[in-house]
């Protein structure tokens, strides 16, 4: 198999689990080194070994709080330790809230926009100067509420609506500096995250996870859920050669689960 990566270093964000750790799984498998980052050491750790032993790629980790500037700040500097360089940067952090609009205080909002969207900005800008020197790629992972707004869903669209918007902006700035920026939107995807939310939902309307599971899946339209696989293919592709022509666009991994036409 061909390594398009070799020779790249990626910091992935929110890459211990789930989509996180599928991108940096299909990165290494590559030829990308990878900069884990995460707030649980442990599984940071159990990703990196798994992923380096894997592939062969080097992959090292930075637990901290992405939620704030000193976090973002510690990822800047594990990078430069770590690498001294970087070339692709990942943003797939975020864990918003759901539930009725009422009962969404400010705090739980303002927690959903630090995680996602002021990650986001503030890995972009301190990782800016490492992405430029190396004519590098940003990607956004954002999630199909930034086009489809959902009144159960209000924090979740609105922060990713920020991030697409953010993402669009940001492209501009990489036609000058010859850095390419896109983004992902998943549909529904089988994460942990995920599969345990089937759990609780399916025991709170009386049916089995998996009832649920098919529910969702007639209520999208679609063949079958996402797997983290999807979307990690789709950003290594983005990250390739291949796609250097590909940019400021927002790119849907939903199995046709988005109806319209952005």
């Amino acid at each position: 198999m061909t390594r398009e990566l070799t020779d790249n270093v990626a910091v992935i964000t929110g890459g211990s689990r789930g989509i996180g750790r599928a991108i940096a799984r299909a990165l290494a498998e590559q030829g990308c080194d990878c900069l884990l980052v995460a707030r649980t050491e442990s599984d940071l750790l159990e990703t990196a070994q798994q992923i380096s032993s894997d592939t062969g790629s080097r992959v090292e980790i930075c637990a901290t709080d992405l939620r704030t500037e000193a976090g973002c700040a510690e990822v800047l500097a594990a990078a430069k330790e770590t690498f001294g360089r970087v070339s692709i940067l990942v943003n797939n952090a975020g864990d918003t809230k759901g539930g009725p609009f009422l009962e969404l205080d400010d705090e739980v909002w303002q927690a959903g926009f630090d995680l996602k969207f002021w990650s986001a900005v503030r890995l972009s800008r301190l990782l800016w100067p490492m992405l430029k020197e190396s004519k590098g790629t940003v990607i956004n992972i954002d999630g199909g509420f930034a086009r489809t707004p959902s009144p159960d869903v209000l924090i979740g669209g609105a922060v990713n609506a920020a991030l697409a918007n953010f993402t669009k902006g940001l492209a501009g700035v990489g036609l000058q500096d010859d850095v390419n920026v896109n983004a992902v939107h998943p549909g529904p995807t089988l994460t942990e995250r995920m599969t345990n939310m089937f759990e609780t939902r399916g025991t709170q309307a009386g049916i089995t996870a998996e009832e649920f599971k098919q529910r969702l899946i007639d209520k999208q339209g679609v063949r079958r859920l996402g797997e983290p696989e999807d979307v990690a293919e789709l950003v290594a592709f983005l990250c390739s050669p291949r796609a250097r022509h590909i940019q400021g666009v927002s790119i849907a991994v939903d199995g046709g689960g988005t109806q319209g036409l952005f």
